[in-house]
């Protein structure tokens, strides 16, 4: 009698990747992650100062909007694909008040699944296989994910302490200049916390002009600056919206970082893309979000130099503590994170991995941003005032800074 029990195929059936998976980068904070919780299921406290998620609700007001829109039944059919004109209006009117800066509704803005998606989504528009895109080295790691997904290649601009974390536009080579067609760039900066002037905007305007390159200003953090000083925009530049796009998101500014609500503003040609582009993946956030949205943008701002205020008193109380153990830096004009030298005879990573196991305070090392990160670790100020303080005096027990 036959077997009625159904074939194994398992030893014939293999299911083959498409290249560009195996090109993607590691993700480097997925083991950071893994090494975090392991200390925690042991029973350890442990202070994580490597993550960059905001850690505070987002404003009652915003979460009220939601709850009262989702009751609304036109929210319940599909949005329109790029989205309701009602956002678009509330983004262009809180750039204008915060910058200066005029943006049409319906031509100079695309609405993002999040500021992440349109970053990973830009060099997938531009860039061919074997096109070239700078990026800041140190940097955000999904930069090299959309340049992976577009087979492209990468030419990495160096931040360093001695130019303020700015690219040097001379040191790129002539090759680069004439291959580029995408830039990157971000500030406040994750992970060096430096900001930018409105002259290097202009520098950066003049520079991709001259060669053709299009600028992505990633300006997740422009709600945070400290010391009385609100971030600049790449599109107070004049001429910017002739070169380049910036994208935004509510994550940080209104922590709202699970809403996954974003924008690219700016050059009408390549919004027009991105719109098209997202035409054949999304059909736009559910309409309460984007009433929720809306809401975030145009009412009262207190909720937000709220925010700033919180995380400049935490950068304080964090570098007074540091003060005291020898630790010594520069303190942050912006963002919520700080980025610290590690001490002579540690790498980052070998630094990261002591005050984890010794001090139970996790930090990211500098290297999961690039070759330029060596040499320094980023902490997030996205804990509490004693937390910080906490930390500091722990990572002063181990005596490392004499």
């Amino acid at each position: 009698m036959k077997s009625t029990e159904n074939p194994s195929y398992e030893s014939a059936f293999h299911i083959e990747p498409a290249e560009v998976m195996t090109k993607l980068p590691t993700q480097f904070f997925a083991t950071l992650v893994q090494k975090v919780n392991r200390e925690i299921s042991a029973g350890h406290d442990v202070i994580n100062l490597g993550q960059g998620n905001p850690d505070t609700p987002t404003p009652p007001h915003i979460v009220q909007t939601l709850q009262e829109s989702a009751a609304n039944p036109l929210y319940h059919k599909y949005s329109p694909f790029t989205g309701f004109s009602f956002l678009k209006e509330a983004i262009s009117k809180r750039y204008f008040d915060d910058y200066g800066v005029k943006l049409d509704p319906e031509t100079e803005v695309a609405i993002l699944f999040g500021g992440k998606t349109g970053l990973v989504e830009l060099p997938q528009i531009l860039l061919n296989p074997g096109d070239l895109c700078l990026v800041p080295d140190p940097g955000y790691p999904d930069y090299w994910s959309g340049v992976a997904l577009a087979k492209a290649e990468m030419s990495f601009m160096p931040l360093r302490k001695d130019n303020a974390f700015l690219p040097d536009f001379g040191s790129i080579s002539e090759s680069d200049r004439k291959r580029a067609k995408l830039m990157f760039l971000n500030y406040p900066n994750n992970p060096t916390s430096a900001t930018a002037p409105l002259s290097f905007y202009e520098d950066t305007v003049k520079f991709a002009a001259e060669h053709g390159i299009v600028v992505a200003s990633d300006f997740a953090y422009g709600a945070i600056g400290f010391d009385g000083q609100r971030p600049v925009s790449f599109l107070q530049a004049p001429g910017a919206k002739e070169v380049g796009v910036e994208f935004y998101t509510l994550s940080k500014t209104y922590n709202m970082a699970g809403w996954r609500v974003g924008f690219a503003l700016g050059n009408r040609e390549i919004i027009s893309m991105i719109n098209q582009f997202q035409d054949h993946i999304y059909v736009s956030l559910f309409g309460g979000i984007q009433a929720a949205a809306a809401e975030a943008l145009t009412a009262s701002q207190d909720c937000v130099q709220e925010l700033v205020n919180r995380y400049e008193s935490r950068r304080n109380a964090f570098f007074a503590g540091l003060s005291e153990v020898g630790w010594h830096a520069d303190k942050p004009g912006g963002s919520f994170f700080s980025w610290l030298p590690v001490p002579k005879g540690h790498t980052s990573a070998s630094f990261a991995d002591l005050l984890l196991q010794q001090a139970k305070v996790a930090v990211a090392p500098g290297i999961g941003f690039g070759q330029h990160g060596e040499g320094y670790v980023r902490v997030g100020l996205l804990t509490s005032e004693e937390r910080l303080r906490e930390a500091a005096r722990r990572i002063g027990e181990l005596k490392i800074f004499g």
